[in-house]
């Protein structure tokens, strides 16, 4: 079973909707992945994800309830096999954190499933309208479906 997490910054917008989505993906097509997510900020440790990103998830059948916002801790090399950060702050973030060479290989980012060494970043909504929130939900079912290999 291959483990993955996502990470952005609060674990409320991008992180919790990627895990989400792929949690869904998964059920779906009885795959045999564990998904998580963690922030590398302490903002919204303890929270639900952002409203918006739950009712936009909901609009796509997509729950997020059970979902809780936690901070990524360097156990998190440990745990997971991929670590994927939405932008490259984060990915700045992770990597400081980082001890060996082997958990920085662990480290990517989320779009570059997508679009190979291209480095693009998910936006980050959350200072956006709903609008944002859709174009973010489109960009990042597109990279776990490919992620997930489901056509």
């Amino acid at each position: 079973m291959q483990k993955i997490l996502f990470v952005c910054l609060g674990n409320i917008c991008r992180s919790p909707l990627a895990e989400g989505i792929a949690l869904h993906l998964v059920k779906k097509y009885n795959l045999n992945f564990t998904m998580d997510s963690a922030g590398t900020a302490h903002y919204h440790i303890g929270e639900a994800p952002d409203p918006r990103t739950i009712k936009n998830a909901k609009l796509h059948g997509i729950d997020l309830s059970t979902l809780i916002a936690r901070h990524f801790t360097a156990a998190d090399f440990s745990n997971f096999d991929i670590i994927f950060v939405m932008d490259k702050n984060n990915l700045k973030n992770i990597f400081d954190l980082a001890s060996t060479p082997q958990q920085k290989n662990k480290v990517d980012l989320f779009l570059n499933t997508l679009y190979p060494n291209q480095n693009l970043e998910v936006p980050d909504p959350y200072h956006e309208d709903e609008k944002k929130f859709e174009e973010v939900f489109q960009l990042l079912n597109k990279a776990c479906l490919n992620l997930l290999k489901i056509s």
